[in-house]
């Protein structure tokens, strides 16, 4: 065969060229080094994130010519066998083709005998979950005391249906899916060497599109090639993929924005005209949701050079968080509920419009509101005040409006927030007031990571920590100021300070949570009935498992 697929080709031979798995590579090059062998090895992971071709790499590091190294020289007669798949001391078994006792006894006779030209004896068993019951125990035997020239590397994508039994016996390594960076800097790599030109949004598609396994992406890769008449370029692929273009997704969010729905069905029909996958649009538009919340939250991640930074600050400055994380929602529950619908336009259609009927129809003009609106907050970076201090000082307030109802409802009109005025005491208990009285929808996050230093009648000063200062954003300290002077139905001056600690609400319901859990642990372990069944069964008490009731 004159051609060779890239996820062959490129199948990494060693452990310096495997991509995305360091932290197992570090381990088992030092127990390589060190000479400190496990006589079974178990890889989980999902498909295509390198769970044989590892196998494949430590059974050269064990039965190379050069000895038992991290690096295989990948150039003596059992290096290049192993790469070949037919090392006579290395045996691939498919556990989803053999699944029977007879089949695994066989197998294991055979381990009693001394390699015929390696040092060690290799089994790969790929797809292990998939061995039956007496299989599995015909295997237990040899596990216990397996002979000194025999390997087994075991692997799984579903490590749940492997017996406990067999899992307390290997080493358990777990590979993680490739984050989508990762892949498309090989895939870049490949493509490369390849000769192959490619446009990079083309190859984060393909990136995104693969979900984690590098194999996927090589395949993928190689169907876009063909597709593309030996080019990778993102027309192509988002037509192969049935990928959305970015443009339809920026415009759909635009006419949410607009409160438009006859743009949201005219783009829903120009999709629908395409044959592009609305399944797919919905992922995509979530995704791109969470890119413009990002945008809004922490606007320096998003890179300087992104095509599309100036599109996502726009939205992240048109839309509020609380419509954001509403849209997102709606999107997911749209996509996962899509093969309910009539048909794939039918429930497309159905959640763009259920975004415009749930989406608060003032939220723009509150946002604009708050633009036009004089800062009310301010921000002092690097000041703190020692707890201790701070909290006896901190006086009684009554906060009673002094302001003309007249005045205050003259300031509505202009855009600011309606005031009621009324008496409301506050004791100085913050936590009491953010958990129980202030309506903060998502400025709650800012609000559960603040300390009240003093406060008087017209000003309260909070404290957040440094590793929460990213909480401390415009958006988040004008609804936290808003709901503020709702409660006490008159404007109140927030300060928030920048120190080194805080002691929160959240910090308090972390240390009642943490209390609260131990005690259940200790009660859970105390109970009888769980000592009887650890006692005569053997059981374990898993305590991830268990939850205050």
């Amino acid at each position: 065969m004159s051609h060779l697929v890239l996820a062959r080709k490129y199948r990494p031979k060693s452990f310096d060229t495997l991509v995305g798995q360091d932290h197992v590579v570090r381990a088992l090059s030092n127990a390589l080094s060190q000479n400190r062998l496990h006589h079974a090895y178990l890889f989980t992971g999902t498909r295509g994130v390198g769970k044989t071709t590892l196998a494949r790499i430590l059974a050269k590091s064990l039965n190379c010519e050069t000895g038992i190294t991290a690096t295989p020289c990948g150039q003596c007669a059992a290096c290049t066998e192993i790469d070949k798949g037919r090392f006579v001391d290395m045996l691939e078994v498919d556990a989803a083709s053999n699944t029977q006792v007879d089949a695994m006894r066989e197998l294991l006779d055979n381990a009693q005998y001394a390699p015929t030209v390696g040092r060690f004896k290799v089994y790969i068993i790929d797809e292990v979950h998939m061995l039956s019951k007496s299989a599995f125990n015909a295997m237990l035997k040899t596990l216990e005391e397996p002979p000194a020239h025999v390997i087994f590397i075991l692997a799984t994508t579903d490590p749940q249906k492997v017996p406990v039994t067999v899992l307390s016996r290997c080493l358990q390594f777990n590979l993680r899916q490739m984050a989508s960076g990762t892949v498309a800097e090989h895939l870049k790599n490949v493509l490369t060497q390849e000769n192959i030109p490619f446009e990079v949004t083309a190859i984060n598609l393909l990136s995104r599109a693969a979900a984690g396994s590098m194999r996927d992406a090589l395949s993928l890769t190689d169907q876009a090639i063909a597709y593309g008449q030996q080019s990778v370029k993102e027309t192509d692929v988002r037509d192969m993929l049935g990928a959305i273009d970015q443009s339809y997704l920026f415009d759909i969010v635009r006419a949410l924005v607009a409160n438009d729905g006859s743009a949201l069905l005219e783009k829903a029909r120009q999709m629908e005209a395409r044959s592009l996958s609305f399944e797919t649009a919905l992922t995509d538009l979530a995704n791109l949701l969470h890119q413009i919340a990002i945008a809004q939250t922490v606007p320096e991640s998003i890179a300087n050079d992104m095509p599309e930074r100036s599109l996502l600050l726009e939205l992240a400055d048109k839309l509020s968080a609380e419509t954001l994380q509403l849209y997102y929602q709606i999107a997911l529950l749209g996509r996962r509920d899509i093969a309910l619908a009539p048909d794939e336009y039918a429930g497309f259609t159905m959640t763009l419009l259920r975004m415009l009927a749930f989406a608060p129809q003032d939220s723009e003009k509150n946002t604009q509101a708050r633009r036009q609106a004089p800062a009310t907050t301010s921000l002092n970076v690097g000041t703190t005040t020692p707890h201790a201090e701070t909290r006896s000082a901190i006086p009684q307030l009554a906060a009673t409006p002094t302001a003309p109802v007249e005045n205050i409802q003259s300031n509505a009109l202009e855009g600011a927030p309606v005031l009621v005025p009324r008496v409301v005491n506050f004791d100085g208990n913050w936590r009491n007031l953010v958990e129980n009285h202030l309506k903060l929808g998502l400025a709650r996050a800012l609000a559960q990571q603040c300390e009240l230093i003093s406060y008087d009648d017209d000003s309260l000063t909070l404290r957040v920590a440094e590793s929460q200062k990213h909480l401390v954003n415009a958006n988040y300290q004008n609804k936290l100021s808003e709901a503020i002077q709702q409660h006490f139905g008159r404007k109140i001056r927030l300060q928030i300070e920048v120190g080194t600690h805080a002691y929160t609400p959240a910090q308090q319901n972390a240390e009642e949570k943490a209390e609260l859990m131990q005690s259940t642990e200790t009660a859970m372990m105390q109970d009888s009935f769980v000592q009887n069944l650890i006692n005569d069964f053997g059981a374990t008490v898993i305590k991830d498992s268990i939850k205050p009731i």
